[in-house]
Order: structure tokens, then sequence, then C-alpha cells
């Protein structure tokens, strides 16, 4: 039976993932394609429902994206955002304009009438904004349905053509109640039934594993973390003893962690894997050291892993495959269509032009942090595991500012530790989505007994989420802080002070780098 599938047509705005991601909260399979995507493989892949993204343009832009007008006459519901809705707008006739005040945060938007997309909505909810133009003349045999004191069309419908439009972003957790907006258009305007769900993606993904891979060898890139873990568990239980999984130590993990990898998965460990451990560190150090630019150690790092697994592949003999645990976030904030790139991924980004593998598996490329944990549980890997704190790919490469140091390693892993270690004595390890601490390349006067330090600076990270493309930076005790604090002064060498980030994303991102 084919599986009832939403499209996300991405115009360039930066929330078009998250999108995709709240479709999937009603267990509705939801795919983003780029707006250049021909009007034949729409038709092809028969969606139940399209979304049109938000983005930074201006359709009076000759250059602004847009889509051909024929898409509205396929008669499937169509739901425009932000810009998406002024394309709508636009492109049937109603009147777009530069509004007299631009609005962005959170805005009480009223809704005017009675629509299946607002049932169950309060008469007054909040919403997010974020735009310059707004919708000021909804198309002939467009309705009205909500508005604010400065956007005339806060949202617009078309029954009878099965068109919608907001100008506001329901997608974003800052929205009240933008989730129940979603839901109606997926399940009262879309007609799905919501039959999508993590048994069916695990034991689907398996046969196509099993059927592509064949008699192949395959190599897996195992960093011990929640998206290699899954994916390798996934890689066993298709094709077993032609897997082989390879945990490189580039030395830029957390403090014991490469120990805590190789018990899990090596000979001693629960699961039926081939497993070698490559100790790389001095090799990382060398390729790193005067490197400051973020991208740059990306792509060493990135580059780095493929070259260890290429001379990994030459010991064991021929290879065919290389598998990693790239997600969908990965892929989203390395650039997908014409969307901004927020930062490459080592999965997504960096990589050698010429890789000695037939082919680059990534059996968890579509699917969102959550969603990789529910497999996880499916596949019956450990909740310990599972659960585990979301770690980058490039390490501690990317929470070190500037260059990266064995000695800067040391500082950053002993901090870390402690932070770690005291969040879960506080009981708050549960209960928050990432946290971490980070290296600055800030150096200050301190005073230490009765000496004058000079020393770097330790940043605190804290943050709430459910999908890693929002957060808000979490609100921890002070009594907690104050005692990570005086820890990591106190018992590591080269830190004089310790600050905490307060800032959500957007407009940060989780990680520094």
């Amino acid at each position: 039976m084919k599986k009832e599938t939403v499209i996300v047509l991405d115009f360039g705005g930066q929330y078009n993932q998250l999108i995709a991601r709240r479709v999937r909260e009603c267990n509705v399979y939801c795919e983003v394609k780029p707006y250049t995507v021909s009007l034949d493989e729409i038709k092809a892949m028969e969606p139940k429902g399209i979304i049109f993204t938000g983005g930074p343009n201006s359709v009076y832009d000759d250059t602004s994206p847009r889509y051909q007008k024929e898409i509205f006459e396929l008669g499937i519901p169509i739901l425009g955002i932000c810009y998406g809705a002024q394309v709508i707008a636009h492109t049937l006739g109603g009147l777009v304009k530069t509004a007299p005040v631009s609005e962005y945060g959170h805005t009480e938007v009223e809704i005017n009438t009675s629509d299946v997309m607002f049932e169950g909505v309060s008469a007054k909810t909040v919403c997010w904004m974020s735009h310059t133009d707004y919708i000021e003349t909804a198309p002939e045999g467009f309705k009205v349905t909500a508005h604010t004191p400065v956007c005339p069309v806060a949202a617009m419908a078309c029954p009878e053509r099965n068109l919608y439009a907001t100008q506001f972003h329901p997608e974003v957790m800052h929205t009240a109640e933008g989730q129940k907006m979603l839901s109606n258009f997926v399940y009262k305007i879309c007609g799905c039934c919501g039959d999508w769900k993590m048994d069916s993606f695990v034991e689907t993904t398996i046969e196509n594993l099993r059927e592509q891979i064949g008699e192949g060898k395959v190599l897996c890139a195992l960093s011990g973390g929640v998206d290699s873990s899954v994916a390798a568990v996934l890689l066993s239980k298709a094709v077993g003893r032609q897997l082989t999984c390879v945990f490189v130590d580039h030395g830029l993990l957390r403090k014991n962690e490469g120990d805590e990898v190789e018990a899990v998965f090596g000979s001693n460990g629960s699961y039926e894997l081939n497993f070698i451990r490559v100790n790389a560190q001095q090799r990382y150090y060398d390729k790193l050291r005067g490197v400051t630019d973020p991208e740059e150690k990306r792509k060493i790092i990135g580059a780095e892993f493929i070259r260890v697994f290429e001379e990994e592949a030459k010991k064991i003999g021929a290879v065919d495959y290389l598998v990693q645990g790239t997600i969908y976030p990965d892929v989203i904030e390395s650039g997908l269509g014409k969307s901004a790139v927020i930062k490459s991924h080592h999965n997504v980004g960096g990589l050698p032009d010429v890789v000695d593998f037939k082919e680059i598996i990534e059996p968890l490329r579509m699917l969102f942090k959550d969603e990789v944990r529910k497999a996880g549980l499916e596949l019956g890997i450990p909740k310990h595991l599972v659960f585990r704190q979301p770690f980058p790919g490039p390490g501690l490469g990317i929470r070190i500012i500037g260059e990266v140091t064995e000695e800067k390693v040391k500082i950053v892993q002993e901090a870390d530790y402690i932070y770690r270690e005291e969040i879960a004595k506080a009981g708050l390890d549960k209960s928050l989505g990432q946290y971490f601490a980070a290296l600055t390349n800030m150096r200050s006067v301190g005073v230490m007994g009765d000496f004058r330090t000079y020393d770097y600076a330790v940043a605190l990270r804290a943050v709430n989420t459910s999908d890693f493309m929002t957060a808000d930076a979490a609100q921890l005790p002070w009594e907690v802080l104050n005692k990570v604090a005086n820890r990591i002064v106190n018992e590591v060498n080269g830190v004089n002070r310790v600050v905490y980030d307060c800032t959500g994303k957007p407009p940060g991102t989780i990680e520094f780098e």
C-alpha cells in the first residue's frame, strides 16, 4: 500500500524542514522538495497535500522563487505559509504590498470566521510573525479568515479549490495553537489518516537495505552517538556479518567516551558487529593545527573521516558501501534547494569528490532526532543509549572556538564532564534537550589565591527542544550553575571564568560552530 505523503515545497525559508517535522507529528510522511521540482514529479508522488514554505524574498522581484499556476489546478490541497501565502495571493490576483510596519515575533491574531483550518482554535491566539511584505487584498474567491492590526489578511481560504494560506508561521513552537492548525490541514483538509509510524519505517528500511546491499560488504561510521548507533543496528539486522563498524577516536570525544563506546559495541558488548577502533588522535591534532575557521575545521574533520575509512577498507578487503548516520537536520542546515546554508555537517559537507566506495548509504537521512530515537527503541536498543546526549560528528572540534589543540581538548573534556555530572545530580538530565560545555577563545584576568591569572572562559549551554530545529535556552537553577562554575574554576587548569549562554535557536544555533 502506497504511504500517504504531504510535500513541502521549499521557497528558501529557514523553517522549511520544521514544517515537515510538524506534519510527521501527525504520523503522516512528509518530504521536502525544492520549488524547482517539476509538476510531473509532484503528480507522480500523488501527494495528499502540498505546503509552500516561507522565504526571504519579495514576490515582486523577478528573480524570486515562485511556481507555475497549474499547480493550483491539480485539486490537491495547498497551504501557503508566510512567503508561500504571498505567492498564492500574487499568482491568483491578490494584492501583496510592503507592510507599513514589519511584524516580527509574537503577535495576537484574531480569527475572523469559522474555517476548517481553525477548528478548535481560540478566537484570539498568539502566533509567530516574520514578514515585511503582507497580503493586503485576498484573491477573488478567497475569504479572509484571520487578521491583526497590521496585517489585514493574516490568513485566507478558498475551500472550493482547497487553497489555504497563513501569513504567520504555524509550524514554530512560538505559535501557541499552530500544531492544531496543521493537524486540521493534514487530517480534515488533506484527508490523511496518519498511518506512518516507526515500526513500519524500521521494517521497510531493513528490507530495502537487504535488497540494496545484496552480498556486498558494508563499512559503517560508528561514533557511539544515537544516530550512528541506530544506523549500525539497522544495518546489522539487514546484512549481519557483512557489516564492519569502524569507530574513529579522533581525540575530540567527551571524557572517557572512546572506552565507553568500545565497551558497548566491541567484542565484549551486546551486539553482533565487526568492531574496529582506530586511535587517530594525533593525526587530527596535526591536521587542525593553526585552523580557526569553523567551516574549514568541519571540512577537515569530515575529509579525515573518509580517509580513515578508506584505509580501514583496504585492510579488510573490498568494501562496497559506506554507511553514515546522517539525519534530516544535518541535511537541512547544510543547505537544501535554495535555502540558506547555516553550517555544513561532517556527514553531508566536506566529503572528498572521490570516495573509494560504490555508494554512501544514509538510512536515517529523512528522520528527525526524536524519530531516530523512536526507531532505536523499535530496534530494541537500550534506553540509556537511545536517549544519550546528542554529540556532533566533528565532536569537540566545534565546541572549541578557534584553534583546536590537545591542551584545549583536555580543558573542555574536564569542564564538560563536571557540568554533565552536576546536571545529573540535580535530576535535570532527563528534562533538557541538550547541554554541554564549550571553550571560548576569550582569555581574561582573574585572581586565584594571591596570584593573578590570565586564563580561558568556559561557556555552558543548555536548551529545551523537541526537534532541534528550534530551541529555547533552559533556565537552570542558579545554585546548579553556581556549583558547576565553582567546580570548573577550581578543578580545571587553564580556566578562570564560566559564562552561561542564554541564546535561543534562532537566532543562534545549538552548537557554537
